[in-house]
């Protein structure tokens, strides 16, 4: 009798994308764009580098999709909470150590995307209404109007960077100091949003 062969396994492309994600996001963070290289991409994930061009389009695509995968993380892992932005910047202050591959994709993509039609999905949007949150709540008297919604926003994700791995200020010593640095955030932002409410700066 003539054996029968098992149906052949359908490639679980849903899992292919995903290792070709985790292999460009380490490729990406460590060498940008330019220095890249799509065969130790695939190589990394396992899958013929081909499947690149099939599932991304080219390089700079696959670039795109690791950030809009990153954007869409940390603006679902670490929630604005414009009532609590010392809180805020706590929590976002370890989300981006537990995730150092976040701001350096950041500054590749600032250096070598800017000037391009590509605005990594949900970025621009989630700024937008974190400002809008911030408005409304120095309209409810629970945030100084001392600076701008715009600068409060831009000053409190600096603030949770400062001490990030990626910063010109990190040494071999900052990881000793992690716990008071992350202290230091949440009072910096704690005392930059616990002014008198005035008319807002000029």
């Amino acid at each position: 009798m003539p054996q029968h062969q098992p149906p052949a396994r359908p490639r679980d492309s849903e899992a292919s994308k995903a290792r070709l994600l985790q292999a460009a996001t380490d490729e990406f963070a460590a060498r940008g764009i330019a220095g890249a290289r799509v065969d130790r991409i695939g190589a990394a994930a396992e899958v013929n580098k081909a499947l690149i061009y099939t599932y991304f389009g080219n390089k700079e695509q696959l670039f795109d999709a690791v950030m809009d995968a990153h954007v869409a993380r940390v603006l679902d892992e670490v929630p604005f909470t414009p009532e609590d932005l010392p809180g805020y910047a706590g929590r976002l202050f370890d989300f981006l150590l537990a995730n150092p591959h976040q701001l350096r994709l950041a500054t590749w993509h600032r250096l070598e995307r800017s000037g391009t039609d590509h605005e990594p999905q949900g970025l621009g949007a989630s700024m937008r209404q974190k400002t809008a949150a911030i408005t409304q709540a120095q309209t409810d008297g629970l945030l100084t109007r001392t600076f701008t919604p715009e600068d409060l926003l831009v000053f409190t994700l600096a603030l949770a960077n400062a001490w990030m791995p990626t910063s010109p200020m990190a040494n071999d010593q900052t990881a000793e100091r992690t716990p008071q640095h992350r202290a230091a955030v949440v009072e910096a932002v704690r005392r930059l949003v616990a002014g008198t409410p005035t008319t807002q700066a000029s």
